[in-house]
């Protein structure tokens, strides 16, 4: 295993565990388990679908699940983790908008973790915050650096809203959207990243917002 990933999945984790200390309130019972469980989830889901697409057959190449080097379907992987998750609580949807800010802080954690792989650094820059390379001269943009802090605001945000269905958790779906879109051009990519998935997080986290407090109110105006 690559410990720099490894210790990089710690300081997700660690950030996560602040979250729900942070933003304790109507979370489930052992959040930071379930949001473990849901990433581990998200994970396998988005590696096998990379694996098909790539034309390896997961049954008769299993080991090969375990390479995340190898890649990591994006979609694939966050519609698994959000799955996961509402499978371990029993498809309650509202421990979504529990957790959201403790995930995406998470997810902010995550990208710090660059720190430790040597990871942060995307294209030119020659703005005084950006870094070179050793051995290099030419300064880059710590591109993983501005997502994180870009995910560390979308937390707060998040964190600061009403509770309504799906009003918090689909704000941060669209936060989250915007901060991998925006950072997007700055990473060094032969593929332009999947830009896709990320506009389509904003969608659906915006449908999500303008649906889910009326579904909310229907539900408990309805007759018993």
């Amino acid at each position: 295993m690559e410990f720099t990933l490894l210790w990089a999945a710690f300081t997700a984790i660690g950030f996560s565990w602040v979250g729900t200390r942070l933003w304790s309130d109507r979370l489930p019972d052992h959040p930071t388990d379930r949001m473990i469980g849901a990433a581990a989830g998200g994970l396998i889901a988005g590696r096998l679908v990379a694996m098909m697409v790539q034309g390896i057959n997961p049954v008769t190449h299993p080991l090969d699940i375990v390479i995340v080097r190898g890649g990591v379907h994006t979609g694939a992987a966050a519609i698994g983790a959000i799955v996961t998750y509402l499978w371990a609580g029993k498809w309650k949807i509202a421990n979504l908008d529990a957790t959201a800010p403790a995930a995406v802080l998470g997810l902010a954690g995550w990208h710090a973790g660059c720190l430790w792989r040597g990871a942060c650094l995307g294209t030119a820059s020659g703005l005084p915050w950006g870094w070179a390379e050793p051995g290099s001269a030419v300064t880059r943009h710590p591109v993983e650096l501005y997502a994180a802090f870009g995910l560390m605001a979308a937390a707060w945000l998040t964190s600061r809203l009403p509770w309504r269905l799906l009003t918090r958790a689909g704000t941060a779906l669209v936060l989250v959207g915007l901060v991998r879109f925006l950072t997007e051009p700055m990473r060094l990519s032969l593929t332009g990243g999947p830009v896709g998935w990320y506009l389509a997080a904003v969608v659906v986290g915006g449908l999500g917002v303008w649906f889910g407090p009326r579904i909310s109110n229907r539900l408990s105006t309805a007759p018993t």
